[in-house]
């Protein structure tokens, strides 16, 4: 029988000798057992196939990746996000406010003014891929001069396993989730983190036949024949014209009339799907929060029992209920979500259950904790402005999205 963790569990765990949080669970497509699932594609569009060791069977097994560790380390991070704008949890935050250069609406106008096209609005720590070094943040500004030279900014050129405080204070996930500074001012020699927290979606005993395609048609219901021709102005206005006329193209150059298609990824069916989460308390172990130029044990662990809190709140919140992983290929868990705790080899794993409410009950007594210890948990972003030339590199980025390939900017 399970039990829901508690922050005596957890800080036993983090300050004792176990290895790790394990969450294992296997999952069926949303249509129900051998409905098709769509893998996601890689260079040369294609599905990542491989032969795997599957407990209780004899021969290796076909599998086909669902969702990488890298793509299920952003799912965890946008459902931190979405809790944070939610009000269910508070946890330390680098922002870029693009939100005073929001549009009117009129893109000409936009255009015509050196605005940007698209609201941007605020982009946060959560929501960029390199976390805490990535260019976004690198390129925006604090108090007016670039966040890298800022007294906040100039932390990340000095933080090691030894010396995490500034990441806790500034972006904690990048602790769990893993951060490498590669373009930083030490380049290749900038800090780097390992993944504390590491989950992937396979699909067992997968079915992949390179022969079959997916073939159809997106009808149209005002059943526009592809014989009229029509020409297409820069301003994306169009008109109809002669067949002859010079420049002239189909419907289909405007998004009218029906529309086959013919693609070799036509998915796949599996015999189930299985997510495999670890949270690495070995990994948590090797980062030291000195205060005041003082290491503690007091400090370390309460720092340690918080990542691992903000681990286990983003991967429940992520997937308690499901994952919806792309266009046909959402999954539904055969059973809830339950974590065995691995303690001493040989030993069996002591197993513990967490919703939603309790993982992010969990990180707020933590994060209260940690705080007591002295440690820095501030609950309001850090807010940056994008520099003049990033903010002209989305600028003109979006107008260019706006043209068509023909037009003027082909």
């Amino acid at each position: 029988m399970s039990r829901p963790i508690s922050l005596d569990d957890l800080s036993s765990a983090v300050g004792g000798t176990a290895a790790a949080f394990r969450c294992r669970r296997r999952l069926q497509p949303g249509g129900g057992e051998g409905d098709k699932v769509f893998p996601p594609t890689f260079a040369g569009a294609v599905y990542a196939v491989e032969q795997r060791r599957v407990p209780g069977r004899g021969e290796p097994v076909t599998c086909v990746l669902l969702d990488s560790v890298q793509s299920q380390a952003n799912r965890m991070e946008f459902a931190l996000q979405d809790a944070v704008d939610g009000g269910r949890i508070q946890l330390p935050l680098v922002e870029v406010d693009f939100s005073d250069h929001d549009p009117t609406g009129d893109v000409a106008a936009d255009i015509a003014a050196g605005r940007l096209i698209d609201a941007v609005g605020k982009v946060t720590s959560l929501q960029v891929p390199h976390r805490l070094a990535d260019a976004i943040l690198r390129d925006s500004e604090l108090g007016g001069s670039p966040f890298r030279q800022s007294d906040k900014g100039k932390a990340l050129n000095t933080v090691s396993l030894g010396q995490a405080t500034p990441l806790l204070e500034l972006c904690p996930t990048a602790l769990v989730f893993g951060m490498w500074d590669s373009t930083g001012p030490k380049g290749g020699l900038g800090a780097k983190f390992e993944r504390a927290m590491v989950s992937e979606v396979v699909g067992i005993g997968a079915a992949v036949h390179d022969s079959h395609r997916a073939r159809g048609v997106r009808r149209d219901p005002l059943e526009v024949r592809k014989g009229v021709s029509i020409t297409k102005a820069a301003d994306k206005s169009w008109a109809l014209a002669d067949a002859k006329t010079k420049g002239a193209v189909r419907p289909s150059e405007i998004n009218h009339g029906s529309v086959p298609f013919d693609t070799e990824n036509a998915g796949v069916t599996i015999e189930y799907a299985e997510q495999t989460t670890t949270l690495s308390l070995i990994c948590l172990r090797r980062l030291h929060f000195p205060l005041g130029g003082k290491t503690t044990p007091e400090a370390n662990e309460a720092a340690r029992t918080l990542l691992a809190a903000l681990g286990l709140c983003a991967a429940t919140l992520a997937f308690e209920s499901g994952m919806g992983l792309r266009s046909r290929c959402l999954l539904w868990p055969e059973a809830p979500m339950e974590w065995e705790l691995l303690e001493r080899p040989g030993q069996e794993p002591t197993r513990f259950r967490l919703t939603g409410e309790e993982a992010t009950a969990l990180l707020q007594q933590a994060a209260d904790s940690a705080r007591a210890a002295g440690l820095p948990w501030p609950t309001e972003p850090l807010t940056l402005q994008p520099s003049a030339n990033l903010l002209e590199l989305v600028r003109r980025s979006q107008q260019l999205a706006t043209q068509e390939e023909s037009g003027e900017g082909s």
